[in-house]
């Protein structure tokens, strides 16, 4: 199987090899757009079935057969290449990329493209962008279709981001190639597809710093939330590591497991939360934040809600502490526990576990000025405890 990227200026733009593979096809499988790119030929065509995964099974019983598989540009730049070397052997496919939308936009644009963020947003909620939106960051996203380029925009726009400079490039390389720039709060008009849109972000949003300890109304919350500077201390005692996997148990608001997943790209997480409510919240801050892709969020309560999940790199604890759950966490093979109390009894807990195991207890006591009549004075949060276990 040969997997030929293809561009908007079909045949005429592929390389020899790729024209070569298409000449030795016996059977050629791609989108509708794509086959009507390749000149008629004895090889039999197959449309790629909707939804995707579909296909995957059709291309597997074509194993042994002379097939090409069309993609768009390069397969391997949020395209179909990676999903389908997944299935197969590695001495089952061979690619052959055109150029990539990315690359052909930047070259349009002048913009580094090792300096830029591209993501794939066909497939995916505009909220995935929501970690990199800052004044001055460029970036580069394949759409759905058309008519996302104003779903886009009203996105930019409800977040700060309005001023952003948005420049749509529909049919890149090809005959009907299309340039038009706006900003994300004026922009009009109808779209074809295939599109990509540059935007050169603008506008007072709100930022996410790339430090841990975000403001605690980054996320929605009912009051339990593991509070900033007690959340930049456990994160950072977490120490995430790229696809690095946590547990959060007791979830409460999510904000320690999102915290992770905002730490990389690719980590992922499962929360665990008794109260429906609050599992409710945790998925709708995951989806806000662009992380819902990469969070589970279990309805239960721990330990017993602790079976049959995927292994963690790190847990922390934060909610439901009881002798029982300490010592289900202690008996995973997991390098990384953080656990935290602010009761006398989980305080007792923790002091126990760590004269029997080791690690580290500390106990963070943190105070806010607040008005002391007409002067001020120092008004004292409850202390936590944290014990940590690094294996």
């Amino acid at each position: 199987m040969t997997i030929v990227g293809i561009g908007e200026d079909g045949v005429d733009g592929l390389t020899p090899s790729s024209q070569a593979a298409l000449r030795r096809a016996e059977i050629i499988m791609g989108p509708p757009r794509h086959l009507a790119m390749v000149p008629q030929s004895a090889a039999q065509r197959i449309a790629w079935p909707v939804p995707f995964a579909d296909g995957l099974s059709v291309l597997e019983g074509l194993r042994g057969q002379q097939v090409v598989v069309l993609a768009s540009g390069d397969p391997f730049w949020f395209g179909a290449g990676s999903v389908i070397a997944r299935q197969f052997d590695a001495s089952e496919w061979t690619a052959l990329p055109a150029l990539s939308c990315f690359a052909l936009a930047a070259a349009h644009l002048g913009w580094a493209l090792d300096k830029t963020m591209c993501i794939g947003l066909h497939a995916a909620p505009f909220t995935r962008l929501r970690r990199d939106l800052a004044h001055g960051v460029k970036i580069i996203a394949t759409l759905r279709d058309g008519e996302a380029v104003a779903g886009l925009a009203t996105y930019l726009t409800s977040t700060g981001y309005g001023q952003s400079r948005l420049t749509v490039m529909e049919h890149l390389g090809g005959v009907a190639e299309r340039i038009t720039s706006s900003t994300a709060e004026t922009i009009t008009g109808a779209f074809e597809h295939p599109v990509c849109v540059a935007m050169h972000v603008a506008g007072d949003g709100r930022a996410l710093p790339v430090a841990t300890g975000l403001p605690d109304d980054t996320f929605d919350h009912d009051g339990q939330i593991t509070k900033r500077p007690v959340r930049a201390i456990t994160l950072s005692t977490l120490a995430p590591l790229p696809g690095a996997h946590l547990w959060d148990v007791g979830g409460g608001s999510g904000s320690i497991g999102l915290e992770w997943l905002l730490a990389h790209p690719t980590t992922t997480a499962t929360s665990i939360e008794p109260r429906a409510d609050r599992v409710e919240r945790i998925r709708q801050n995951a989806a806000n934040l662009g992380v819902g892709h990469r969070m589970t969020v279990i309805e239960g309560a721990a330990p017993e809600a602790l079976t049959d999940l995927r292994a963690p790199d790190a847990v922390f604890v934060g909610g439901g502490l009881s002798h029982d759950l300490l010592q289900a966490v202690t008996a995973l093979p997991s390098p990384r526990i953080v656990v935290n109390a602010v009761t006398l009894e989980g305080e007792a807990l923790l002091a126990g576990f760590h004269a029997e195991l080791g690690g580290d207890l500390m106990r963070i006591e943190i105070s806010n000025a607040t008005a002391l009549g007409p002067k001020r004075g120092w008004s004292a949060s409850y202390p936590v405890v944290q014990w940590s276990l690094i294996r």
